[in-house]
């Protein structure tokens, strides 16, 4: 009776447990908008956007902020130190330079921990007394100028922990040499297709619990990767059921996650990953400042020492099962023969104006049977036809006659593609495309000829006895029957 009492007291102080912390996942969610850091709005910031937020702290004493060394081309990377506590934190994000949502998430956590009187003063001082957390918000700047994954020299800043012939790498060695964090959080972005687990559901968030060897062994180091990651998986779960992910935990030698792990501090991997309706991903900078705060919390009260590490195998490993759109069953015509098939095509972002914007470019990347895989949207194309649109026929000279055209009147003409005489470095046209969806050939640019192959435009028709019930154009769909636009989905090639 002794024993059984003492169990029931325990379950339910771990049940306890568990919903205050759920609770306050609840409290964090409700309350981020109060220190979203408004300066940093989409994920395309340079060096040069976070140095005021940094500077605005230099005289705070809550924080200790240094220069911590340069990149490749020389543009400052800075440590900024928060707590007084015995447990030592590092997080770092943007090594890869196209991978921004932490940080955004970083300088809302800076806001959060300079608050006060809002009912998190508790929680403020059990993760400032307890801990110390040395954030380095950009660690590849040169890659963030020009929002893209490698820095200056061309590498991959993960993959050069053993051979260190990038400064930029040589920097989180050292920094992780000098500080001996007990826990460190390596914070990136993933592609947004990955799928949790075989299911239609994005892998919002994704984990890993890096291995340090080949045969993955587990130590009482990566145990706690395995528990911290149980405990951040099950908060998330109340905001993306079945959204959080998890990688494949192959030994990777040369990574940095992997290594710190061997290094004797406990990693956790953090892929920030898709969201529908959040190309900017800021819900998912949202769940970060969740999550990582919570994070802060269990490690200052070890309560991720409770969780059961064997709950980190249950999280879904990552999927490759999505696309931007699948096209269901349409029929083909090549070369006088008929047949099925069915297109996944994905919008890959195209960088323009010093990668401070963007657009979309479409390409049909598979093609036949699918049935294995998922679209975020999919097209029942049963009894339909796939055809090339054809070409307006007047060569336009400005945007406002592109702003002029009839969309869905043309559409239903089978008109797709748009001649445009206009210099290739025409921002203003490119910005044009975000209103009008129309695929805009300039400088002698022809449609391609025949039925879409892989690495065609995704741009065509799906007909039903000669009529368009469907165009798409640029890898977006457009319903003639309730047709609606919206910005972003032209494309200018």
């Amino acid at each position: 009776m002794k024993y059984l009492s003492t169990l029931l007291i325990s379950l339910v102080l771990i049940a306890q447990t568990f919903s205050q912390s759920t609770d306050l996942a609840e409290r964090l969610m409700q309350s981020h908008d109060k220190y979203k850091e408004t300066a940093l709005t989409n994920r395309r910031f340079k060096h040069q956007d976070i140095q005021p937020l940094i500077n605005k702290r230099n005289n705070n004493k809550t924080y200790e902020i240094s220069k911590v060394g340069e990149s490749f081309e020389g543009r400052s990377i800075t440590m900024i130190k928060v707590g007084k506590g015995p447990h030592k934190i590092m997080a770092w994000s943007q090594m890869h330079g196209d991978e921004p949502t932490a940080t955004m998430a970083t300088f809302d956590i800076f806001n959060f921990l300079e608050g006060k009187n809002d009912g998190f003063d508790k929680l403020r001082k059990t993760i400032l007394d307890s801990t110390t957390i040395y954030f380095v918000p950009m660690l590849n700047p040169d890659g963030a100028e020009r929002y893209q994954r490698r820095n200056a020299q061309g590498f991959d800043l993960n993959r050069d922990a053993v051979f260190l012939q990038a400064p930029e790498a040589k920097i989180l060695k050292a920094l992780q040499n000098t500080i001996k964090p007990e826990f460190g959080f390596n914070l990136h972005d993933q592609s947004p297709r990955y799928s949790a687990g075989r299911s239609e559901k994005k892998a919002t968030v994704s984990f890993l619990a890096t291995a340090y060897d080949y045969p993955r062994s587990i130590n009482a180091v990566r145990e706690k990767s395995m528990q911290l990651i149980v405990k951040m998986n099950r908060n998330l779960q109340k905001f993306i059921p079945g959204q959080v992910g998890r990688y494949a935990d192959d030994h990777e030698p040369r990574a940095f996650g992997d290594n710190f792990q061997k290094w004797g501090t406990t990693l956790i991997l953090i892929e920030s990953g898709g969201y529908a309706g959040d190309p900017e991903k800021q819900y998912i900078r949202k769940l970060n400042f969740m999550s990582l705060l919570t994070a802060f919390e269990a490690i200052s009260e070890r309560s991720y020492a409770r969780e059961n590490k064997d709950h980190y195998e249950t999280i879904p490993e990552n999927g490759r099962s999505l696309y931007d759109l699948i096209v269901r069953g349409a029929t083909m015509n090549k070369d006088g023969k008929t047949y099925l098939s069915d297109l996944g095509i994905n919008r890959n972002e195209v960088n323009y104006a010093q990668a401070t914007k963007f657009f979309y470019a479409a390409r049909v990347e598979e093609y036949g049977d699918l049935s294995t895989v998922f679209g975020t949207e999919e097209i029942n194309a049963s009894g339909l036809v796939l055809e090339n649109g054809k070409v307006y026929p007047t060569t336009l000279s400005n945007v406002q006659e592109l702003q002029k055209l009839d969309a869905k009147n043309l559409m239903k003409q089978g008109y797709t593609y748009v001649k445009f005489a206009a210099p290739e470095n025409d921002l203003k046209l490119l910005s044009a495309v975000y209103d009008q969806p129309f695929h805009i050939l300039r400088n002698g640019k022809t449609p391609p000829a025949g039925t879409p192959e892989l690495g065609s435009p995704g741009t065509f028709l799906l007909k039903k006895n000669n009529i368009v019930k469907y165009a798409v154009i640029n890898g977006y769909v457009y319903d003639l029957e309730n047709f609606k636009t919206s910005k972003g989905n032209g494309i200018a090639e």
